[in-house]
């Protein structure tokens, strides 16, 4: 038997790699500087920095003319916070080609193009807040005037709708929906639409599908549309999307999937991805786990599985609040 000295002192191997070292902070003079050092930051910094290198390579094949359909998914909880305008740039940038995300991404997107949401605080009376008809989303505060004034809006809208269907012969699908309410944004908003994703998704041409549309606001708007009216034309066609949704993965050359959450858009993704063999690169970034077998929280490395992501893949996971990193990552790859 070993000596307790030659078990805990055990002989080991050599090895070579890169060496875990932090920025000297008298050596640093930008906060691009402290993100270089990322990819020599062990746990999650490591995951980030692989982040950051994954999306230049992105970047540097598109910028020689290569094709990498890029696709971003993210909840409805990223357009409450600070991302928006994050998002709104890549798209006005032409850093995106196709955007999947929830009802809540959608209204939350238009709405904040009328009134802002407000930080709050995390510990408040909620009962109080409901009788002062104010809503939280976390530690941001969204009172319901601007529900109000989003119904004012949405009412004409699907009146513009019901004769756009009209005149078509047919429902439009729910990407379609989406870009016409950019058009609409266009036409009756002021500056403030600037920073809307959907006016820039408009301006650009890049879709954005939701296959649960109604899951939020604008199923109550449409709700109310249809019992106020007894209405039975209107219709948003989701299958159609599916067709759509799926050809976009399966037409390009290579694709990227960046997805901050999980849910329906992140299935969504690398669900179209399945059909041309697996997305050849992919960036999460959650807070979710897979201990409880959720879609959410399953790594990169289950949708290799499935044929989600092609096992040759370039991915990371990077297991983070995505309000936290994903300024970071985008300004890294492309203000730097």
């Amino acid at each position: 038997m070993p000596k307790p000295k030659e078990i805990v002192l055990k002989k080991s191997e050599e090895i070579e790699g890169t060496p875990i070292e932090g920025p000297w902070l008298d050596d640093i003079h930008s906060l691009e500087e402290v993100l270089d050092y990322y990819e020599r930051i062990g746990f999650q910094a490591t995951h980030l920095g692989k982040a950051i290198e994954i999306w230049r390579r992105v970047e540097e094949k598109r910028a020689r003319g290569e094709e990498v359909r890029v696709f971003l998914g993210y909840t409805s909880n990223i357009i409450s916070s600070g991302l928006r305008e994050i998002i709104a740039w890549l798209v006005k940038e032409g850093k995106v080609d196709v955007i999947v995300t929830t009802a809540g991404g959608i209204e939350e997107d238009f709405i904040k193009a009328l009134k802002p949401f407000i930080l709050g605080d995390w510990h408040v009376d909620d009962s109080l807040l409901r009788e002062k008809g104010i809503n939280r989303i976390g530690n941001i505060f969204v009172p319901n005037d601007r529900y109000i004034e989003f119904e004012k809006y949405m009412i004409s809208f699907f009146e513009r709708i019901l004769e756009i269907e009209r005149e078509a012969g047919r429902p439009l699908t729910a990407s379609e929906f989406i870009y016409e309410l950019g058009r609409y944004m266009d036409e009756k908003l002021g500056k403030e639409k600037e920073k809307s994703v959907i006016y820039w998704a408009y301006k650009r041409n890049v879709p954005i599908f939701c296959p649960a549309i109604t899951d939020g606001s604008i199923g109550d708007m449409l709700y109310f549309f249809k019992e106020e009216r007894g209405d039975r034309e209107l219709v948003i066609d989701i299958a159609n999307d599916i067709v759509k949704l799926n050809n976009l993965a399966v037409t390009a050359k290579e694709t990227a999937s960046i997805i901050l959450g999980g849910s329906l858009p992140k299935h969504a993704i690398i669900n179209a991805n399945l059909f041309r063999g697996g997305t050849d690169y992919a960036i999460y970034i959650t807070t979710a786990v897979p201990w409880d077998g959720s879609l959410s929280g399953a790594p990169p490395s289950e949708g290799v599985s499935w044929g989600k992501i092609k096992a040759k893949a370039d991915y990371v996971e990077i297991w983070a609040d995505a309000t936290l990193v994903f300024p970071l990552l985008v300004w890294k790859v492309f203000k730097d």
